[in-house]
């Protein structure tokens, strides 16, 4: 579609829908599936301080998201997220997660490899995050532990 038209369209939808027009909110606010994944580890569960931890939370995050920890169950919705990655970050707050490799994208889903520990030691622990999205924001998170490389 040329550019003109695309153009023409999203104001004619701006006309109907107006402030709240689905599909211009939704292009303005999407993300690539490498970018959540990034934004996830350095934003959300890398983040110390509470107020950017919530506001990434709230960019990226869908309402309804869901997050799988292997160690302490599934969490539900923006609130119970950013209390799980502040108690996750209160246990190491020194601690940065750094990705092994970049991130991969299938679809609608993505993963990426990642270690954890102070910066200038040797990594703590490992894991991988996948995700899955919905309109450029996360809609679940699959955490799972590897062993470190």
């Amino acid at each position: 579609m040329s550019n003109s038209i695309s153009t023409l369209l999203l104001r004619n939808l701006s006309d109907v829908f107006g402030e709240n027009d689905p599909v211009q909110t939704e292009n303005t606010m999407s993300n690539s599936i490498s970018t959540l994944l990034l934004r996830n580890l350095s934003d959300v569960f890398g983040e110390n301080d509470p107020v950017r931890r919530r506001a990434a939370i709230d960019e990226i995050f869908h309402e309804d998201a869901v997050f799988y920890d292997p160690k302490g169950g599934i969490f539900r919705g923006r609130d119970e997220i950013d209390r799980i990655a502040g108690v996750i970050k209160a246990t190491h707050p020194d601690f940065e997660y750094q990705p092994l490799f970049p991130p991969e994208e299938l679809g609608d889903a993505g993963r990426v490899r990642w270690v954890s520990g102070t910066p200038g030691k040797p990594p703590a622990y490992a894991g991988t995050d996948f995700i899955v999205a919905r309109n450029g924001r996360i809609a679940s998170v699959y955490l799972f532990f590897d062993n470190l490389p």
